[in-house]
């Protein structure tokens, strides 16, 4: 393991003060097959925000890839579960146990098909909306009180079904539109951890 990431991972295992970790997950799918999908748009934005703040040491660990590092002086670890998305509660629940993250330090980046493409709603709670990967979460963590961020993708065209579209990959013309798109999502997060869940509401709820 290199030396600087085995450092950097020694400082939030010592746990001396956890109020200052937070723990942001994106959902998506693991596999080449689901790189570039809808229902991956929660690994689209970590892998965006893992390259803008360069975390770039990365490992597995309860479940999920983790990047760790930090953001003015605060402590991040960015996961993606990587347990497929109906699972995804064993990789958080097992990240908020081992480094004891309060739950208000917690935020879920998932894609929602009930939003417009471009649109991002983060909420400080509430249910799953049909989300699989989310009521996993809140099933293994036993409560609906975490932060999340919904990235609207759309609702699916024509007669083609949700789980067709959710897994079908952006198109060429999407995809100029996606990485403005990351972009203000990756801004949002950071506002999360550096301003607090109101700020980042207040700031970033809308349409691009």
């Amino acid at each position: 393991m290199d030396a600087l990431f085995e450092k950097i991972q020694a400082q939030l295992n010592q746990k001396t003060d956890s109020q200052e970790i937070y723990l942001v997950v994106g959902l998506g799918n693991p596999g080449r097959e689901y790189r570039n999908t809808r229902h991956n748009m929660g690994f689209l934005a970590v892998d965006a925000l893992i390259q803008k703040l360069g975390f770039s040491r990365s490992k597995v660990q309860n479940k999920a890839i983790i990047n760790t590092g930090s953001l003015q002086g605060q402590k991040v670890i960015l996961a993606k579960p990587q347990t497929y998305m109906n699972l995804s509660g064993q990789a958080v629940s097992g990240l908020v146990n081992f480094y004891k993250i309060p739950l208000n330090h917690l935020l879920v980046i998932n894609d929602d098909v009930d939003i417009p493409f471009g649109t991002i709603r983060i909420r400080p709670g509430g249910g799953s909306a049909g989300q699989k990967g989310v009521g996993s979460i809140i099933e293994k963590l036993g409560t609906q009180e975490f932060a999340r961020m919904r990235l609207g993708v759309g609702r699916p065209p024509g007669q083609m079904s949700t789980p067709d579209y959710v897994l079908q990959q952006f198109s060429k013309d999407e995809e100029e539109f996606l990485r403005n798109f990351l972009d203000k999502a990756d801004l949002a997060v950071e506002e999360f951890i550096l301003n607090g869940l109101d700020a980042a509401m207040n700031k970033f709820n809308g349409t691009i």
